[in-house]
């Protein structure tokens, strides 16, 4: 009886993802997304950068925009993503991603950008700064998960526009120039929660909203955390329970579950006899106790400055080497001479 060989490992799927620096992570940055890519460590080959370039289309002073992009990359380490595990850098770092979004630009046709929606708004929301950059950023975008041959992309509701984008592009280069890239699918996490404003209920929580009691930042000390929801807005029943026009108590109890892994049923039995009080109490103590360890990282990491940069270089330098091998196939798809 013939030994049989072993069979090699299954390769793992590439799922890649990016976060603008813009500030400390919300928990609902943290909740909706972040998280998620920690527990993905096991399963996919994951590739994570800080956005950096795309973060150029609104102005802001250099040095706070240099201090954001560290604070971004000490952050994703402090979430539970291991540089040992997933890929992890910052987009500038890597010189192929403004190559290929230039070239993938050039593949783009005018009315297609035109009509992105995230273009649409941002342009309403800041007319006095519709630079080119903003209208271009989609073809960015597209270069960042196509370089890497990524199997999926986290999408949101309000991103789905453009992985869409990106597989047109994909799809119109592969056949004007031969085929190139591997078209990426949509992943979409089954835990994950669309976290709203404690005090505007039907808005997403935002960093930028005025309100401080609006937003939990997930460097929030446990005290603060717990007053933000203790002052929480909800609505003149008392009973806890998910359902139409209770949107400060549902969005109460998405967080609870999405951290207590509890349906919302357990959660009504929960709280059966108790008021808002304490459920909101409950709340911001699980919330708490949930960030405590991120907090504690956080602090623990940016106090060792040398060792962060070293990890920006380690992941820069790899990330390079493998998008440099799509950036080659697509150089020489286009005809761009190449000495050799």
């Amino acid at each position: 009886m013939s030994e049989q060989t072993p069979s090699a490992p299954e390769q793992k799927k590439i799922i890649l993802s990016g976060i603008q620096p813009t500030g400390i992570f919300t928990l609902g940055n943290y909740l909706g997304a972040v998280k998620n890519w920690g527990q993905m460590q096991q399963d996919y080959q994951c590739y994570y950068f800080i956005a950096d370039l795309h973060s150029l289309t609104v102005h802001i002073e250099a040095s706070k925009r240099r201090a954001q992009t560290l604070q971004a990359f000490t952050q994703l380490l402090a979430c539970g993503l291991d540089p040992e595990k997933s890929l992890i850098f910052v987009q500038s770092h890597v010189r192929t991603h403004a190559e290929a979004g230039w070239i993938l630009a050039c593949c783009s046709q005018f009315g297609e950008l035109s009509r992105m929606t995230q273009f649409k708004d941002k342009s309403s929301k800041h007319p006095d700064n519709i630079n080119a950059g903003l209208f271009t950023y989609p073809s960015l975008m597209a270069g960042d998960i196509l370089l890497y041959q990524a199997d999926y992309v986290p999408v949101g509701a309000d991103q789905t526009q453009h992985l869409e984008f990106t597989r047109d592009i994909a799809t119109r280069f592969n056949h004007t120039y031969g085929e190139t890239f591997k078209l990426p699918e949509g992943y979409f996490p089954k835990a994950g929660a669309r976290v709203m404003s404690l005090q505007e209920p039907t808005s997403k929580m935002s960093k930028s909203d005025t309100n401080p009691n609006a937003t939990i930042s997930i460097l929030d000390e446990p005290g603060v955390i717990v007053k933000k929801f203790k002052r929480a807005v909800t609505d003149s029943e008392t009973e806890v329970a998910f359902r139409e026009g209770k949107d400060g108590i549902n969005n109460l109890m998405t967080i609870y579950s999405a951290i207590t892994g509890k349906t919302f049923e357990a959660i009504t039995s929960e709280f059966a006899g108790h008021g808002y009080g304490d459920f909101k109490a409950a709340v911001g103590e699980c919330v708490a106790e949930e960030l405590r360890p991120v907090r504690e990282k956080f602090d623990e990491l940016s106090k060792d400055r040398p060792y962060l940069e070293s990890l920006m270089k380690q992941g820069a330098e790899q990330a390079e080497r493998i998008s440099l091998r799509t950036l080659s196939k697509m150089r020489k798809r286009v005809g761009l001479y190449l000495p050799k």
